[in-house]
């Protein structure tokens, strides 16, 4: 299946690096270009993208803004946004997440990562940039602004519990399910049930449901 991708930069030169980029990959291909956070929007809706790489700072509508229009519209419910800019501050990675982002890279990102992201993202995994990630976790996840997605933990079994603990704590479907003793189908299917259950978008708001609900605490190691 090729990925269609809507690059959002106000800087022209970028949009063309990234452009090249995606293009030069077998499985993907850019369906749009964006100079505005708003156009962003036009265009994903216009075009119909699988996965938007969304700049942060741009005129008319930035980017945290584009991602809520985005995240907000039912009717693009399957478009996923991937964050990309050099602003790699704590208060960006946690408002593009509450916006709707499925990710969160800088810049300095290397060429073949970028691309494994937007594999990524587009298959349904959340994905931030390891930094900014702790950060996040330790400082920001327990904020009362944090949204809780259709509800809390409490409407999950001690099971969808332990796997959800694990999920906020960045393990993989295969991970999880060596942690636990299942198969990797198994655990993705749990995986599945509780973002069913939470109303969640994505892994990357199952990440913000563990920490906000108190699930998860920073410092732990252990799933609950």
């Amino acid at each position: 299946m090729t990925i269609r991708v809507l690059l959002a930069d106000d800087q022209n030169l970028v949009r063309a690096a990234f452009a090249l980029l995606v293009a030069s990959a077998p499985d993907m291909e850019v369906v749009g270009e964006a100079g505005t956070g708003r156009r962003a929007v036009e265009l994903a809706r216009a075009e119909r993208a699988d996965l938007v790489v969304m700049d942060v700072r741009m005129p008319d509508l930035d980017g945290i803004e584009a991602t809520r229009l985005i995240a907000a519209d039912e009717d693009l419910a399957g478009v996923k946004v991937l964050v990309l800019t050099t602003y790699d501050t704590d208060e960006n990675i946690v408002e593009a997440l509450r916006a709707g982002a499925s990710g969160f890279l800088v810049k300095d990102t290397r060429p073949a990562e970028l691309l494994d992201a937007i594999r990524t993202v587009t298959a349904g995994d959340a994905l931030l940039s390891p930094g900014p990630t702790a950060r996040l976790i330790e400082r920001f996840l327990r904020s009362p602004e944090a949204p809780v997605a259709g509800g809390g933990p409490d409407c999950l079994s001690v099971r969808e519990r332990q796997v959800l603990a694990l999920v906020a704590r960045g393990l993989t479907n295969t991970e999880i399910a060596d942690s636990l003793g299942l198969s990797p189908l198994t655990a993705k299917t749990h995986v599945s049930r509780i973002m069913g259950k939470l109303g969640a978008r994505d892994r990357a708001q199952l990440v913000i449901v563990a920490y906000e609900s108190g699930l998860v605490t920073p410092g732990d190691r252990q799933a609950q």
